[in-house]
């Protein structure tokens, strides 16, 4: 009978056999002989060795679960969570705007001012308000998280051409508002933007986030030492980059490192006293930024 055996390294490139019989008789004697050379004697009265060797890892490790996390169901998580899956940065949200917007008019120190809805929430356009007759854009979306902002900021912030840049940003990160991230993938999306503006000549003002002892839509977080953290980096990378650090954090914050009821009504959003706080420390930063 005639047989095709696929070359093997051990047999020193057999070939091919016209018998299987014999093949076997060979492979036999082959491993029976050079087994019995690898493996030691035995002593005689040693009892063999039954322990068998540890097993050798042949799979990677199994990664801890993520923390898993879940939107409120109710209209507005419904409409966020939609939004994601047709526009995830919500480019269309300020497109037309900035295009009726225009560029600058000479002399003009236009400010823009990038975050979520604590920067949305400041209506700078309001009649009396402390911004309506500056030079300010607000570029705030609700529940946006840094990844979003990044992807929006050439359109609404460099294409708009301002002297500065304002960002606020990272709280969403932390509350998860779209997965869970962690706080070295906040750090790497802030300094994105600081980058990108610093390459089209944007003044740079970084802000603390501001404090939260908790989030009322995702309970259970911890957001207080996290975002401590997350400020601590932004102050030394801001030092490190010649860039403005603006501090609402300590000038808000209660003896639980959260956001006082006097301030905010859910923890979160500044009501118009907590605003009344960040105006002029953020002036002084723009002032600062400006003068550089």
């Amino acid at each position: 009978m005639k047989c095709l055996i696929e070359e093997n390294p051990a047999l020193n490139r057999i070939s091919a056999c016209r018998s299987a019989v014999p093949f076997a008789i060979a492979v036999s004697l082959f491993f029976g002989a050079n087994t019995a050379m690898l493996l030691p004697a035995q002593e005689p009265g040693n009892v063999p060795e039954t322990k068998a060797p540890a097993p050798t890892q042949t799979s990677l490790p199994v990664p801890a679960p993520t923390t898993t996390l879940k939107h409120p169901d109710n209209e507005y998580w419904r409409k966020h969570d939609a939004q994601l899956l047709t526009d995830f940065a919500w480019l269309a949200r300020y497109k037309e705007a900035d295009v009726k917007l225009g560029a600058p008019a000479p002399g003009e120190s236009r400010v823009v001012f990038m975050g979520d809805s604590i920067t949305e929430g400041w209506h700078f356009d309001a009649p009396g308000g402390v911004f309506a007759s500056k030079p300010y854009i607000n570029r705030g979306i609700s529940g946006q998280t840094t990844p979003q902002m990044v992807l929006r900021f050439h359109q609404d912030v460099i294409a708009l051409q301002p002297k500065v840049v304002v960002i606020l940003a990272g709280t969403n990160d932390i509350a998860g508002n779209t997965g869970p991230m962690t706080l070295e993938q906040t750090e790497d999306n802030i300094a994105a933007m600081a980058e990108m503006a610093t390459a089209n000549k944007i003044e740079v003002v970084l802000c603390s986030i501001l404090p939260a002892f908790d989030y009322p839509w995702q309970p259970g977080l911890t957001p207080a030492p996290k975002i401590d953290t997350l400020n601590a980096w932004i102050k030394d990378y801001a030092a490190k980059n010649r860039h403005v650090y603006v501090d609402y954090h300590s000038a808000m914050k209660d003896e639980h490192d959260g956001l006082p009821a006097n301030l905010s009504k859910d923890g979160v959003h500044p009501l118009p006293a907590g605003y009344e706080i960040m105006a002029p420390l953020v002036e002084a930063g723009i002032a600062k930024a400006l003068a550089q």
